[in-house]
């Protein structure tokens, strides 16, 4: 075969493969998904391991999840925020955004919080509400009320055992759930009212220890998600959606303390 001839055929070989890349790299990028989920403070822990057992199974999909407060989330969403599923620790603001039209489909329940009296510096296992009414004790933290849906329960276990008044010159208020754990795990408070999710993580579970509110003195904290307007038509938002219900997720929420829904 000529030289020239040998060349033309290299180039024409090496033009197969650069567009067959081409057309994999295409392939690839077309398979590849990506949701954005907003998820409330209380589920930092369980939902990165869920997210981690999902990905097992998917591994091109990409799960990116921001934690927050139920309440600006749901004023986000609204305002066009670019989240695909929304995970509220109170149902009552997917509820209200269904109503308004920025559900793609109905609101589904998935999980009953529970609060709990946490330090981590005090053996809270042995102290209740009324033990923060102790002068040695200047500084709790709670969530804020006004837009978080733990810190309202807070405020709600304080009325109901007659304690508001006293405590409340003491209280520090947490953006977040999870921020209000972190006023209490670097010494910013002595202690604080966070979610039985967080207080059973590692990070957190060595340390004061907890005593769990009876939930007779506050709003059940009923949680619920949707799948938003703008994911009506994403495949990824309802195959993680579905996901949420599958036996592996629901075991993950068990262990971070969250009641099931229709269990007890």
């Amino acid at each position: 075969m000529k030289p020239k001839k040998n060349i033309q055929v290299f180039r024409t070989a090496l033009l197969g493969i650069t567009l067959l890349a081409g057309m994999l790299v295409s392939v690839g990028q077309a398979r590849a998904e990506k949701i954005t989920v907003a998820a409330a403070a209380d589920l930092k822990f369980a939902m990165n391991e869920i997210v981690a057992a999902y990905k097992k199974s998917n591994p091109t999909d990409e799960v990116d999840v921001v934690y927050g407060s139920s309440g600006k989330f749901h004023t986000q969403i609204q305002q066009g925020a670019p989240y695909d599923l929304y995970f509220s620790a109170d149902i009552a603001y997917p509820r209200e955004l269904a109503k308004a039209g920025f559900s793609a489909f109905e609101v589904k329940p998935y999980a009953l919080g529970r609060i709990v009296l946490w330090s981590a510096t005090l053996d809270a296992t042995k102290m209740t509400l009324a033990n923060l009414t102790d002068p040695k004790i200047s500084r709790i933290a709670i969530a804020n009320p006004k837009h978080a849906p733990y810190g309202k329960r807070a405020q709600e276990a304080f009325i109901a055992s007659g304690l508001w008044e006293k405590v409340e010159p003491k209280l520090v208020y947490g953006e977040n759930i999870a921020h209000t754990a972190q006023f209490v795990q670097t010494g910013n408070a002595q202690a604080g009212i966070i979610a039985l999710s967080l207080a059973l993580n590692p990070e957190l579970s060595g340390k004061g220890g907890y005593w769990l509110i009876p939930d007779k003195l506050h709003a059940p904290l009923e949680q619920g998600f949707i799948i938003t307007k703008r994911a009506a038509g994403n495949p990824l938002a309802k195959r993680f959606a579905e996901y949420m219900g599958s036996q592996a997720a629901r075991a993950l929420m068990v262990k971070y303390g969250f009641v099931l829904p229709g269990e007890k």
